[in-house]
């Protein structure tokens, strides 16, 4: 299988996302748009697309960041979607994916930065990919908005801070505002490049300090996505 990722920034790694490709041997691609890496012209050997979180949303020009082509991003989304491939948006990803389809992000009730639980609605526990999860989870947070829903988009999940916490668009194609990728390692990037946002711990309820986000254990969210990816693709290749 050959998963290709579009990565904004060094510090939104793909963390665990990574770790599971190359448990299973599958070929990995990126395109690190931070690098000035082009975007995929051709999707034919592509299985999954995954793009990744960054500190930029939707809304951000080029002015604002010359290496993030949201329209072009979304044209390469769309295009993923319409030939059947796996598409999987993390944060700022899963706005994206809204925006291909022509559903608005919007901001989130509340700024989350930390580890929190996650609620799966009705949905979410009626979708088998998600059986690893439980009805609760706890898992990562980093961001301040959230992706908007078309018509015949789901809520898998939601959190105290935030209502579009795992939305399915359609079969093959999921948004996570969530972070289930973190790592220790991923964490330890992402406080070096957010110290402005965490200054506010203590004063925002979801949002923690660096010691807190240094001493918790991120396996088991780990493996609750996992389970998801090995589920998703099984069902894919079947």
């Amino acid at each position: 299988m050959h998963i290709h990722f579009i990565i904004h920034e060094h510090f939104e790694a793909p963390g665990a996302y990574e770790t599971w490709g190359k448990h299973h041997g599958h070929t990995l691609t990126c395109s690190r748009v931070y690098k000035e890496e082009p975007l995929p012209e051709k999707l034919d050997d592509i299985d999954m697309l995954i793009v990744m979180g960054g500190p930029q949303s939707p809304a951000t020009t080029l002015q604002e960041c010359p290496w993030f082509d949201a329209q072009a991003e979304m044209a390469v989304i769309r295009r993923a979607i319409q030939v059947g491939k796996m598409v999987i948006g993390v944060c700022l990803g899963s706005q994206l994916i809204g925006e291909a389809l022509g559903a608005t992000f919007s901001h989130s009730p509340e700024k989350e930065i930390g580890k929190f639980p996650i609620t799966l609605t009705e949905a979410g526990n009626a979708n088998p990919l998600f059986a690893g999860f439980g009805s609760k989870l706890a898992v990562g947070h980093w961001h301040n908005d959230m992706p908007g829903l078309t018509p015949q988009a789901k809520i898998l999940a939601f959190s105290e801070g935030c209502p579009h916490q795992i939305v399915q668009y359609s079969e093959w194609v999921y948004g996570f505002q969530c972070h289930l990728e973190l790592t220790p390692e991923v964490v330890e990037l992402l406080i070096a490049h957010s110290q402005s946002d965490l200054r506010r711990a203590g004063e925002l309820r979801f949002v923690e300090t660096p010691e807190q986000l240094r001493q918790h254990d991120y396996q088991e969210m780990n493996q609750a996505l996992f389970s998801f990816l090995d589920k998703l693709t099984a069902r894919y290749g079947g």
